[in-house]
């Protein structure tokens, strides 16, 4: 008996070597050169580790600094072209703010600044209402801020595995930083907004600079995913009537949100890991109350770290639980052309909720006139992974734990196989 026993553990022994030279023959041999190859990297150290993308390298020259204030270059003249045909449009009495709002600043509120008075309803004719909610009942217009970040294969094999589509606000410098990963959310067929250059407070720039902060945004998510958004959300929500105007002369549609995760604020002290369960338990509780029936929310939340995007994966099946429907804020508003390219549709809500996630959305190549129909993965997040680097410049929100809740869907099935083959061989 102890023959047979010992050569089925040097079976298993064999067997757990060979996986594990897999492992990392796979993490050596890492492709960094298409999306799909970036999208299967399940390591988030060699996620974050820098690559060299040339269709986005050889054009930073024709962008503002990354994580710099953007202005217009001054041999753009293309930019300066659609600037000065907008310029006229765009209100010269609205002035500049200070943050905090200065003390002088009138409470009748005059521009409709967010920042001060919470105002979404413009003031200045020929703008429409800003985005707050899911127009449909019972619906949450899902979507996350501040991406693409470079560690976010767990979260978005996450939403694959459950045939979830959210609306992404990409920072323009995410994206010449990490262009694959930007990719990655048009080939699984999500809806990329606008959400400026840098991420700057708007309304304290001049206009021409906000126009910068929102054309460069646009135009490195033409040059990296290949589609040109149609709709923005200002960092911090901070936008009045002047900055509406810009956005609105560019096409861009301002998509705000009503409830809070503060998954963004944490500073250790006021604000911490636990407020913000707070904040999604609260949430929660106001879509179980009835809150929703009739009109549907939208909830900020962030692609910001391993922890903002580990707090989506914790609770959303509980959200699956309060919402008859999760969709995309396009989706939710029957927006079925989403960028200005019209080789990419959104389905329409009824066709969301019955099923069909997407319609036509490619896999858009940059440097290539050919794309491929993008395709979805019934994987799921199991394990563990390590890790807690935040690719997007921004500071990150603190937290203990947050390297062990984003989970590792490549490493689960290696561990998977191994455990069945032992227990099998045994």
């Amino acid at each position: 008996m102890l023959l047979p026993m010992f050569q089925r553990l040097s079976m298993a022994f064999l067997v757990v070597s060979i996986l594990h030279l897999r492992v990392n023959a796979q993490s050596t041999t890492a492709d960094r050169t298409s999306e799909v190859g970036e999208a299967a990297i399940t390591d988030p150290n060699e996620e974050c580790s820098p690559y060299s993308y040339p269709p986005v390298d050889n054009q930073l020259s024709s962008f503002p600094a990354i994580w710099e204030a953007a202005s217009i270059l001054p041999n753009d003249s293309t930019a300066q072209g659609k600037w000065n045909s907008i310029s006229a449009n765009i209100p010269s009495n609205i002035s500049v703010k200070t943050q905090p709002p200065a003390s002088n600043y009138s409470s009748n509120d005059p521009d409709c600044w967010w920042t001060y008075s919470l105002c979404t309803e413009p003031k200045l004719s020929g703008l429409s209402t800003d985005i707050t909610a899911a127009p449909e009942p019972s619906t949450l217009g899902y979507g996350f801020d501040d991406g693409p970040n470079c560690s976010h294969n767990a979260f978005y094999d996450f939403l694959q595995s459950q045939n979830q589509k959210a609306t992404f606000y990409y920072i323009g410098s995410n994206v010449a930083d990490w262009p694959l990963e930007a990719q990655r959310a048009l080939a699984d067929g999500h809806e990329i907004c606008a959400h400026t250059w840098s991420h700057p407070y708007m309304t304290t720039f001049t206009s021409e600079a906000a126009f910068a902060e929102l054309w460069y945004s646009m135009q490195m998510i033409k040059l990296a995913v290949g589609v040109t958004p149609t709709c923005w959300r200002p960092p911090y929500g901070d936008v009045d009537d002047r900055i509406r105007s810009i956005a609105h002369a560019l096409g861009l549609q301002t998509i705000m949100w009503e409830y809070d995760s503060l998954d963004s604020d944490i500073n250790g002290n006021s604000i911490t890991d636990q407020t913000v369960d707070t904040s999604y338990n609260n949430f929660i509780q106001t879509a179980n109350n009835g809150t929703f029936n009739y009109t549907g929310a939208i909830f900020l939340t962030h692609e910001l770290n391993n922890f903002t995007m580990s707090e989506a994966v914790k609770f959303y099946p509980q959200f699956k639980s309060s919402f008859q429907h999760i969709v995309p804020v396009g989706v939710s508003l029957n927006k079925t052309q989403p960028y200005v390219e019209t080789n990419y549709s959104l389905p329409t809500f009824e066709q969301y909720i019955s099923g069909t996630v997407t319609v036509n959305g490619t896999r858009v190549s940059p440097n290539s006139t050919s794309s491929s129909e993008s395709s979805t993965s019934s994987d799921s997040l199991s394990s563990t992974s390590s890790g807690t680097v935040s690719g997007n410049g921004l500071p990150t929100a603190s937290s203990s734990n947050a390297a062990d809740r984003l989970t590792d869907t490549g490493h689960y099935s290696i561990l998977t196989s191994i455990l069945f083959l032992i227990s099998y061989l045994l």
